[in-house]
């Protein structure tokens, strides 16, 4: 067993039927990492997944892990996300970026309206959609049966595969009384336009394009309430009870994507390992397994990346567990699931930084795995979700007695 590598500790639902459903689906992530890291470079050059592994992801059912049973999907537990993420992280992250994204956005569909729920999946039930979750990016203004919408969105990954997008924006009233609301807009892809943006140096293939929306009617029914993915029933139990879809979504939202970070993290530390086992010193000829540098260096990236997994699985195997009896986590909790989310990944990015700049001038090859992996981590960690110092603030604000910052809470 590798480094750092440990047994899944599967998901504790009970249900010997959702044990199976888990181990079937984390097997077949597991047979797609070889061909996945296959193509890496590939996915790099395009910019965005091929359709190859599009296809695989949907032939596997990765997709819709979370999806709700009664539409097909295998509504497993939300740990899932974090275990299939870092099972295809390792092979590449941009890929698993984007199988972990376009997953949730099913589990997040579930708690709309069923009448949402319906348009969409009555359509196609294997039908991706795509996101951007930055609710300064737009403006909408209610109107007699809903909202008009309009603003332009960066980060919408996989977009160019994607028939839907959720799109958050604020809704603006005329009296100021009102205040501000924030809530989430499922469009269809006619009412958005898709601006060719990504070039980056990092998850170079998730294709998280800008997108645009000029001004686009949106029916109340097309829309969700932040408030509503809090924590407890959403419009969506009426058809979908299981307590996956009462989770509160934006204090978990950094385990949609912290799975990719562990995935990439265990990878690196895998291929460093197995490069130290053989390789000899340019300059003297010395086993570089021989050095202590070595082996403490080893033994430090598997501890940070060893307390990476717990900790997020154990925050979403306790959410979970929360839902179930019917829990509502308070603001403390919440912001704790932040807290932890962030801290985890960059536990993964300082490892991956440390191995980096262990392997020296070997790591600098673009033929190599290492630079991407490196390029990866730190894109992964610049993402809002994984700043710590804005999650860390937040978290000592709370446990201060002071108000959250966060809106979204």
């Amino acid at each position: 067993m590798a480094p750092g590598r440990k047994p899944s500790m599967g998901q504790p639902t009970g249900s010997e039927a959702g044990e199976r459903a888990y181990a079937a689906m984390i097997a077949r992530a597991q047979a797609l990492v070889p061909r996945l890291r296959e193509r890496a470079a590939r996915t790099e050059e395009l910019r965005h997944l091929p359709p190859e592994t599009e296809r695989d992801l949907h032939d596997a059912g990765l997709f819709r892990m979370l999806q709700p049973a009664r539409i097909g999907g295998a509504e497993l537990d939300y740990v899932a996300l974090v275990d299939c993420a870092e099972l295809l992280g390792q092979a590449d992250a941009s890929v698993a970026w984007n199988l972990a994204n376009l997953a949730s956005h099913h589990w997040m569909l579930g708690m709309f309206e069923p009448k949402a729920q319906d348009l969409v999946w009555s359509r196609d039930p294997d039908v991706l959609i795509a996101s951007s979750f930055i609710f300064p990016a737009g403006r909408a203004t209610k109107v007699e049966g809903g909202y008009q919408l309009r603003g332009s969105w960066p980060f919408s990954s996989g977009v160019a595969s994607c028939e839907w997008n959720m799109l958050a924006s604020v809704v603006y009233s005329e009296d100021e009384a009102d205040g501000i609301e924030y809530r989430i807009f499922l469009l269809p892809k006619g009412d958005y336009n898709v601006l060719d943006t990504w070039n980056v140096a990092g998850l170079r293939g998730t294709g998280s394009c800008d997108v645009e929306v000029r001004d686009a009617f949106v029916a109340d029914h097309m829309t969700i309430a932040v408030g509503d993915l809090s924590g407890g029933p959403a419009p969506g139990s009426k058809v979908n009870p299981n307590p996956l879809y009462a989770l509160p979504v934006f204090s978990l939202f950094p385990y949609v994507l912290s799975g990719v970070a562990l995935g990439n993290a265990q990878a690196c530390l895998d291929d460093y390992t197995e490069v130290a086992r053989h390789r000899i010193s340019t300059y003297n000829r010395a086993k570089l397994s021989d050095f202590q540098s070595t082996q403490i260096k080893i033994a430090e990236a598997s501890a940070k990346i060893d307390a990476a997994r717990l900790i997020m699985r154990s925050a979403c195997l306790d959410a979970m567990e929360e839902a179930r009896r019917g829990h509502i986590p308070d603001m403390a909790t919440k912001t704790r699931y932040r807290r932890d989310g962030s801290f985890s990944v960059n536990l993964c990015t300082d490892a991956v930084s440390m191995l980096f700049a262990a392997s020296g001038a070997r790591g600098l090859f673009t033929s190599g795995v290492l630079q991407r992996q490196f390029r990866d981590a730190h894109a992964i960690n610049s993402h809002l979700a994984f700043n710590f110092d804005a999650a860390g603030t937040n978290y000592g604000r709370v446990a201060l007695g002071l108000p959250s910052e966060n809106l979204t809470l």
